[in-house]
């Protein structure tokens, strides 16, 4: 495993953000998108809308997430944000708000191929919970996927898996579906 840094996504770092997702958007021509959208919306941006949507967000200043580098090579991403950020959790019934605490969600993960399996996703997601923590927030919540068998596709793993996120220091906070539990993080105890 190489020492990896990480760093939020800013304006300057687009054009790393842009090459770690590649011509497919990550997966699919999604571009993170999927969690700040109605479901039909995302639909019918897949792809350069959905792009073009994430290069304003970044852009605008706000950011998104974090990348992990191996020296200058972007290899990971993780979706971190306030809550109110995804309003697709807000409309699932499996992902509706546990209390009225103030969180952070983390939405998606996404690894380069050359480096799954190797624990960049833990390390982002420990990455992702300092960013929180030197933003002042209490408690970074993730819904990770628990598949039912042992072999799934990897585009099931974008919001990473429960294995990753109890390694990184997360633990369940309640589960209303057999596959995606709700995991939360304390920074503040």
């Amino acid at each position: 495993m190489p020492k990896l840094r990480f760093q939020p996504v800013t304006a300057d770092l687009w054009p790393q953000f842009e090459k770690l997702f590649g011509s497919r958007g990550a997966c699919g021509g999604c571009w993170c998108m999927l969690s700040r959208l109605k479901r039909a919306d995302f639909e019918k941006r897949k792809g350069a809308a959905n792009k073009r949507a994430m290069k304003k967000i970044i852009a605008s200043g706000e950011i998104p997430g974090i990348l992990a580098f191996d020296g200058i090579e972007p290899i990971g991403w993780c979706s971190v944000a306030p809550r109110e950020t995804f309003p697709a959790l807000e409309r699932s019934r499996n992902l509706k708000r546990v209390d009225e605490k103030e969180v952070w969600s983390i939405v998606c993960l996404f690894v380069a191929r050359p480096y799954r399996g190797q624990g960049v996703s833990v390390e982002l997601l420990q990455a992702a919970a300092d960013y929180v923590r030197k933003r002042g927030g209490e408690i970074v919540e993730g819904y990770p996927f628990e598949p039912k068998d042992t072999k799934w596709p990897d585009a099931f793993a974008w919001m990473g898996t429960v294995s990753a996120f109890r390694q990184a220091g997360f633990e369940e906070v309640l589960r209303r579906s057999p596959s995606r539990p709700i995991m939360r993080y304390y920074l503040v105890q």
